[in-house]
């Protein structure tokens, strides 16, 4: 493979593959790396005022001149009918570019992900050396978030096969993006939007200045230990001050722990009282808390922890909202493991928003290779549906190997579209 070369800006071509440097946030394009696809992206690269960008030949499409074509010469041959194509060779083909299309798209979802993860990470480095750009670089992830990661269209919520980052990163990035999701479907404006995603990223930041053992409750903490975590919030406030946050994402950061009963923490304060950008990155925080706890194997599935939100906690969380996330979640949120009626195994890796109990799944079938498993949108399957919510123990080890359940969540969000992959 050519290595990366040096090109000066203004010899940019369409379906050069390309790496920009200036990091995520500085540029409007999905990624930092990618193929130029239109004259339209050339003009936008021309405009970030870079004298030389990185390109990768090796990864390139560069068009050349077509070959004159041949004169064509009549034979016997040329009149000769094709064969009629195969209907299931034409249905197994629709299926494969489909899920190639998918997986394409997964790709994408996931770097984006990873370079707002790294993005996160540099920003947490500059909180005690440098707060005020801390501050600014938290507000320009966020606006990248919406304008990246949270299109305009209606967006399903999918599952991203892998977290990008270590814990603490993934879930400011899950809390952040989730909230920001929940606040576009209540109607939050552009301010409110970059308050709550500036807010939801750095609910946690005073975990910085927490002693390790003291960064996530534990079950046997004592007064003076669970006192030590709870200060985190304090801590939060104090640090957020330094970075010049305005006064909605620093209730955020103070009350992202109240509870709408009244027994949360620090001020105990009740829903009323509570922020409603707080009311919406408490109830989120406490979702991505029982699918990604600092225990693995005390993690809940997506369905089991709306499922217990629902049940035991709705004193807990502000009634309109906790209705709104589940309509937003659906009944099962990717990455619930299900039965079908028809006994099959699957997987839930899209929500349907107009119908919540008929969202996409991709099934267990044993006889199918996994990585062309089938996935079915059961909005288009009236006879099909799901019989039951799992835990990834009660699944068949077989079932498990093929659907592969994971212990970390992390989402993103994408137009629907139909899928030939549909059944």
């Amino acid at each position: 493979m050519a290595s990366e070369e040096l090109i000066d800006i203004a010899q940019l071509k369409v379906g050069m593959f390309i790496h920009l440097d200036v990091g995520w946030m500085r540029h409007p394009f999905p990624l930092s790396s990618f193929r130029i696809s239109s004259e339209d992206q050339l003009v936008v690269l021309r405009r970030l005022g870079l004298k030389q960008v990185r390109w990768s030949p090796a990864k390139s499409l560069l068009e050349e001149p077509a070959p004159a074509a041949p004169e064509a010469v009549a034979t016997p041959s040329t009149a000769t009918e094709a064969a009629p194509p195969d209907p299931a060779e034409q249905v197994a083909q629709a299926r494969r570019a489909a899920l190639k299309a998918q997986q394409d798209q997964l790709a994408q979802c996931e770097a984006q992900y990873g370079e707002a993860a790294q993005a996160l990470t540099e920003l947490m480095g500059l909180v005690f050396s440098d707060p005020r750009a801390a501050g600014q670089q938290a507000m320009l992830l966020t606006r990248s978030l919406l304008d990246k990661m949270l299109v305009a269209g209606d967006l399903n919520l999918r599952l991203l096969n892998e977290a990008a980052g270590d814990r603490a990163t993934a879930h400011a990035l899950n809390v952040s993006l989730v909230a920001l999701l929940l606040g576009r479907a209540c109607g939050l404006g552009e301010e409110e939007l970059l308050a709550l995603g500036t807010g939801a990223l750095l609910h946690d930041v005073g975990k910085l200045e927490v002693e390790s053992r003291f960064r996530h409750r534990g079950e046997q903490f004592n007064s003076i230990e669970l006192l030590a975590y709870q200060e985190h919030v304090a801590k939060g406030v104090k640090l957020a001050q330094n970075m010049l946050l305005g006064p909605d994402a620093l209730a955020v950061i103070a009350q992202h722990h109240e509870h709408a009963d009244g027994t949360g923490f620090p001020q105990k304060l009740s829903g009323e009282r509570m922020h409603p950008l707080a009311r919406v990155v408490a109830l989120v925080n406490r979702f991505d808390g029982l699918c990604n706890p600092a225990v693995s194997s005390k993690s809940l599935t997506p369905h089991e922890a709306l499922s217990l939100m629902f049940a035991q906690g709705r004193s807990r969380f502000d009634a309109t909202m906790l209705n709104a996330f589940i309509r937003m979640m659906g009944v099962y949120p990717p990455g619930s493991i299900v039965q079908l009626t028809d006994d099959r195994y699957a997987l839930v890796v899209a929500v349907n928003s107009s119908r919540p109990l008929k969202p996409r799944v991709m099934v267990y079938d044993a006889h199918v290779p996994s990585d062309q498993a089938l996935s079915l949108n059961l909005e288009e399957s009236p006879t099909l549906g799901i019989r039951r919510s799992l835990k990834s123990v009660d699944l068949p080890r077989a079932a498990t190997l093929y659907l592969r359940p994971r212990a970390r969540f992390a989402y993103y969000f994408h137009a629907s579209e139909a899928s030939p992959l549909d059944a």
